[in-house]
């Protein structure tokens, strides 16, 4: 379910919130928790596949492949 926030009152306050949100009804009961999702980070409690010290020690060892810039002009997208 999706629901808009057109109040822009209410819109800054749970933008500025940062982190979980409990939302009440005038007489403080509550009716849900809102949590905010930082850009481009993983959700609370993701464990990535591939343990972090086994990606560190592969970015280590294996230093290959080519600038972007070349990668973008190889694909047509460089000028």
């Amino acid at each position: 379910m999706s629901i808009t926030i057109t109040d822009p009152a209410l819109l800054e306050l749970l933008i500025r919130a940062g982190g979980a949100v409990e939302l009440t009804d005038p007489s403080g009961q509550v009716i849900g928790t809102f949590l905010t999702e930082p850009v481009g980070m993983p959700p609370a409690g993701y464990v990535p596949p591939i343990p972090v010290d086994e990606i560190d020690r592969r970015r280590r060892e294996h230093r290959s492949g080519k600038p972007l810039s070349e990668i973008v002009k190889r694909l047509g997208g460089g000028s």
